[in-house]
């Protein structure tokens, strides 16, 4: 059965349900485009989002001999009673190692509060080489009144980047967080 059999006859009628399909199918972009963009971006590197490598594919990294500095930055939404910061500025690294450093987190309210880590790399073409094997940035992180947590990142930052020639002459990456009330506390 063709689509066009499933119209009305009627010019206007035609017109009418075409523009309000259109119309539906816009909204569903419009709903789809958030979700859509975080996959893009998550398997692109897009915009400076970082990627996530297992175990065994960082084990299968070579360590090239040149290094790299990554420096590391920490910010906190207004609304969060947290202090946040990293207990290193910066790491000089061969390009391959994997690396681990560490935020310290300290709930400083009177209650228990979650909070939600995004994240970024700039410059933003070096997203799809900075690598994360385990990050608090995963999953929400719960402290409890007045607790004060080390949270460590583990990663590497892939050796592909010297083959690419936007790439292959960055000598600093700086790793950025911003923490965020959870959710379902807002």
């Amino acid at each position: 059965m063709a689509f066009a059999t499933l119209l009305p006859a009627d010019p206007k009628a035609r017109t009418a349900v075409l523009a309000f399909g259109g119309a539906l199918a816009m909204l569903g972009l419009g709903f789809a485009s958030v979700p859509l963009y975080r996959i893009f971006c998550q398997v692109t590197g897009f915009g400076g989002t970082t990627m996530r490598a297992s175990v065994a594919e960082a084990a299968t990294i070579k360590t090239a001999t040149r290094t790299i500095s990554v420096r590391f930055d920490a910010n906190i939404d207004r609304d969060l009673p947290w202090r946040f910061a990293p207990e290193q500025v910066t790491q000089e690294m061969r390009i391959g190692e994997r690396k681990q450093a560490f935020y310290r987190s300290e709930n400083l309210s009177g209650k228990a509060v979650k909070g939600v880590a995004s994240f970024n790399v700039s410059p933003a073409q070096m997203g799809k080489y900075f690598k994360k094997i385990d990050c608090f940035c995963f999953q929400e992180q719960t402290l409890q009144a007045g607790q004060k947590v080390d949270m460590p990142v583990i990663y590497y930052v892939d050796p592909a980047m010297l083959d690419d020639p936007d790439t292959k002459d960055i000598e600093q990456i700086t790793l950025s967080y911003t923490f965020h009330m959870a959710a379902d506390q807002n």
